[in-house]
């Protein structure tokens, strides 16, 4: 605990509440009903866990290259959470407080572990790389969390698809990519999901820059 950062620390806090938000709820009930949500953030875990090994690396090397790919293929899990909200309907005899503020407990994990990884690569880019080549590769990552997000709640493909049935992953990539004007809606989706989530990660750095000025 003594090696973790300050918002380390915090993000495990807040993960925290959503699991006992989450046992009483299980308790309470007697039923599973949003267990998944244990699953949806130890995948939203794994990005942040590459992106902080990076801070490890001196140079560019075949390691980091790996590290990279890893947090790039994960690290849609992260904001993906948000699109949990979906599930927010009343649910007796839970209150619907309850489930509403278990929900966005979950969903600002998600927000914040994919935005701490995302500040953490991008960190180590801008050391190793010109400014604009890493605003770019940011860029890149963010449009593709979306469509991340997009297969995932709407075509219920998973990050672990790419290995074990990447024939049906590159196929569906085929069509989105190379066909947009037939999924108007989905590229609807995503551009403006990156959108959303470009306007709250730059208002933080913001926010961050802001707070070092005044130090």
């Amino acid at each position: 605990m003594k090696k973790l950062l300050a918002i380390e620390k915090m993000l495990l806090l807040s993960i925290a509440f959503t699991i006992l938000l989450l046992a009483i709820r299980i308790y309470y009930t007697q039923k599973i009903t949003f267990v998944f949500f244990i699953w949806n953030i130890f995948l939203a875990i794994v990005p942040l866990v590459f992106s902080r090994q990076l801070k490890f690396e001196k140079n560019m090397s075949f390691k980091v290259i790996i590290f990279l790919s890893i947090w790039l293929l994960f690290f849609p899990n992260a904001p993906y959470i948000i699109t949990d909200l979906f599930h927010f309907i009343e649910r007796p005899p839970v209150p619907k407080w309850y489930d509403l503020i278990l929900i966005i407990s979950a969903a600002w994990n998600g927000l914040l572990l994919g935005i701490v990884s995302l500040m953490q690569v991008e960190a180590f880019l801008k050391n190793h790389f010109q400014k604009k080549w890493a605003n770019i590769f940011i860029a890149i990552s963010i449009v593709l969390s979306g469509y991340g997000v997009f297969i995932g709640r709407f075509i219920r493909l998973n990050s672990w698809d790419i290995v074990t049935n990447p024939t049906n992953v590159i196929f569906t990539s085929f069509q989105y990519f190379f066909k947009p004007w037939q999924h108007m809606h989905a590229w609807a989706f995503i551009l403006l999901f990156a959108m959303l989530f470009s306007l709250v990660y730059y208002t933080l750095k913001q926010f961050v820059s802001a707070i070092k000025l005044n130090d």
